[in-house]
Formats: C-alpha cells, structure tokens, sequence
C-alpha cells in the first residue's frame, strides 16, 4: 500500500489510519521498538473504548445472577424450543438485561484491526522493523504469534464469562478460529496488537471483576 497524502486521503485515512501511524512512529522514537509501541497504543485505545468494556462486564454478571432462573426455563420447556426461546426473551426483557451485549467490546475492536493494519501496510518504518523473533510488517514464520492470539482470544472469553451465556457461546470458538486466520495471513504487528488487547481485557477483568460481582450481589 502507498503512504497516506494528507492532501487526497479520505474521511477514514486522515482522521483515523493517518493519526494512528503518526502515534505510532512518535512512541517508537521514545521507546526505540514499534513492538513496545503497539503495546502502548493498545493501552491507550482500550482505554478510550474502557465504557464500552465496562457495560459488558455489567451485563456478564447480570447474565450470571439469570443463571438460575434460566436453568428452570431450559428444564421447564426442555421439548419446546422455540417456548424456551420465547420465555427467556421474557426473562431477559424483565430484568433489563442484553445477552448480546458481551460481544460488543469483541465486536467493536474488528474496525480499529483495520485500522491498525492499514496503519501498518502504509507506514513503512513499522513493516521494516524487528520485535523479539517477527518481522512486524510479516505474518509469522513459525505460527506461533497466530497460536497465542487464537488462545488469548478463547481465554479471554471465558474471563469475560461468555461460557455461561448461550446466546454469547459461539463466539468462544469463532472469533479464535477468526483471528488465527488473521495473524496466520496478515503482518504480525497486528497479531501482536491482538495479543496485547486480550490481555489488557484479562488484567482488567482480575481487577475490577469483583467489584461487579459485588455489585450483582
């Protein structure tokens, strides 16, 4: 991909892709490592997407505390599916709860992948550079970055409790076969994004899932 002109790049390249590169290359030059410095991006689009996250965890323990209740339904209409799916549609709407709405961080991270990844095809410092054993603008030779992104995907939806939500329970085996597709064929710099994104929500999640639980208690 050719670098972005500021001059004729669109609505996305200019306010997104372009800013995104610039605060990349201004973190390497502190940092001296475009490794270091995906890390440090991460954090800080995390964190801007950090309300997004914290309704999630809500609705996760709101899920939780329906387990019970749903349990009964399942056993209750357990010849009628679409009575069960009715009646938990009911359930749902009584206490004000989206099943869907743990997919949303996931979800909401796939446009900042593209981000990220025309960010990386059209800086050429990033494609060029080295971290540990990757070529950053490559895919990994030894698949092993795409093995860690696929786990630290799988890990981090079961920390997130989407194994208690059957609406949610596909995306547990989806998205980790999606992104070891991704870090299998697209440069590492974004594998390692990926990696450094699952494990922030992880770290996040020890920290302040107590305090949900205790709030759903």
């Amino acid at each position: 991909m050719k670098p972005i002109d500021p001059e004729t790049a669109g609505f996305w390249e200019k306010y997104f892709v372009l800013p995104l590169s610039i605060i990349l290359d201004k973190t390497e030059n502190i940092l001296g490592s475009y490794g270091l410095a995906i890390l440090v991006v991460t954090i800080m689009v995390r964190l801007l997407v950090l309300p997004l996250t914290l309704k999630q965890m809500k609705s996760s323990r709101a899920m939780q505390k329906l387990q019970p209740e749903m349990n009964k339904l399942r056993e209750k209409y357990k010849n009628n599916q679409q009575k069960l799916q009715e009646e938990t549609m009911k359930l749902f709407q009584k206490h004000n709860v989206n099943p869907l709405a743990g997919c949303l961080p996931i979800l909401i991270q796939l446009p900042i992948l593209i981000g990220f990844y025309q960010a990386i095809m059209k800086n050429q410092h990033i494609a060029q550079s080295d971290f540990l054993w990757l070529q950053l603008g490559h895919a990994d030779p030894y698949y092993i970055l795409p093995i860690v992104a696929a786990g630290t995907t799988y890990l981090q939806s079961v920390v997130m409790g989407m194994s208690e939500n059957p609406q949610a329970r596909a995306f547990m085996f989806i998205m980790p076969i999606m992104i070891f597709v991704l870090a299998f064929s697209f440069p590492a710099a974004l594998a390692l994004y990926w990696v450094y994104s699952n494990l922030f929500t992880m770290v996040q999640y020890y920290f302040l899932g107590d305090k949900f639980k205790m709030k759903q208690g």
